[in-house]
């Protein structure tokens, strides 16, 4: 008995000190200046002419960091929103709004709530996906989008598609990188073994504070040497600069911890439409870690002859591993509308 007491008090004495050690190691990778949103804060606000600008959209009082292109075209071919997804930031658009961009469009991709210095709350319950949603709509008021081509990949492929199913009568198109229908997507979660092994690193981003001392430990390494291994270094590095900040990992674990990815409740009670009727285009890679193949084989009963699917040999961070196929299949896409 005492033997027993002894190696348990030994696991508790490890398991204190593997805390320790994660939590010492996650506050000594931590920028307690701040210097991202210092240097956010000294962005331009959006003027309404700019040609290529990282700038910030003040929006029903907040702030979301942005950058804009093609502002400048007098007869733009079309307006294009850009949604980042986990853990990532508007920067991962960049090649796409340089080819939109020049292409004649005017394009927007903001960094979204939690991820922008200025638009990160601090109750769980204000990244629920309603919030999340409107904040799609209350950035194309500000930046002057009546109606507009939306783009998604990954969390962004979940807003997109729950302002999809919720109103899309702004929306010109809509394309979903990664993420297929999200009913479809859902009922694998529930019912696929394949897709709950796949997402069941969900489970871990839902628990309270352990997360964040295993993403921000020894300088963020888990992100830097792992999820961002296909990612440039430039971009790496403004990563490493948001998610380094005091509550910026919390903000961005909250998606997963407000909100699920099913489809999201009619406003007025009535049944959940769930059939789409917008031209979409939906890209997949076919080795993605995190989606498996039969919720995008289930989504087709919600599209009658408006649904593209491009499947490709790569995993999960399209931009950056297929960026030029992917490049021209949304502006072919957007243009063919």
């Amino acid at each position: 008995m005492r033997i027993a007491i002894r190696l348990l008090a030994l696991l508790l004495i490890l398991c204190v000190g593997a805390v320790l050690v994660f939590w010492i190691g996650a506050l000594a990778s931590t920028d307690w200046d701040r210097q991202h949103s210092q240097a956010t804060a000294e962005l331009p606000i959006f003027g309404g002419t700019e040609r290529n600008a990282l700038v910030r959209l003040a929006v029903d009082g907040l702030e979301f960091r942005a950058r804009v292109a093609g502002f400048d075209n007098p007869a733009p071919n079309g307006d294009i929103l850009l949604l980042h997804g986990f853990p990532e930031t508007s920067v991962m658009w960049v090649p796409l709004i340089d080819a939109a961009s020049d292409a004649g469009y005017r394009v927007v991709a903001f960094d979204q709530r939690g991820y922008s210095p200025g638009a990160r709350p601090k109750e769980l319950a204000d990244y629920a996906i309603q919030h999340l949603i409107a904040d799609v709509l209350r950035v194309a008021d500000d930046v002057g989008f009546d109606n507009f081509h939306l783009v998604g990949h990954d969390w962004g492929s979940a807003v997109g598609w729950g302002l999809v199913l919720q109103d899309s009568s702004r929306l010109q198109s809509w394309t979903s990188l990664s993420i297929p229908h999200i009913a479809a997507f859902g009922d694998a979660i529930a019912e696929d073994p394949d897709q709950q092994q796949k997402s069941s690193y969900m489970l871990l981003f839902r628990t309270p504070w352990v997360p964040e001392q295993l993403f921000l430990f020894n300088d963020l390494s888990l992100l830097q040497e792992s999820l961002f291994a296909d990612h440039k270094p430039s971009t790496r590095d403004e990563y490493r600069a948001v998610f380094s900040e005091p509550g910026a990992m919390t903000a961005a674990l909250n998606w997963y911890r407000a909100s699920s990815l099913q489809a999201p409740e009619p406003q007025d009670g009535a049944p959940q439409d769930l059939n789409v009727s917008l031209p979409v285009l939906f890209i997949w890679g076919n080795e993605d870690p995190a989606v498996g193949r039969k919720s995008v084989e289930n989504q087709n009963q919600y599209f009658s002859d408006n649904l593209t699917e491009i499947e490709l040999t790569t995993g999960h961070w399209l931009m950056e591993t297929a960026t030029e196929t992917v490049v021209a299949a949304v502006l072919k896409h957007v243009g063919g509308v």
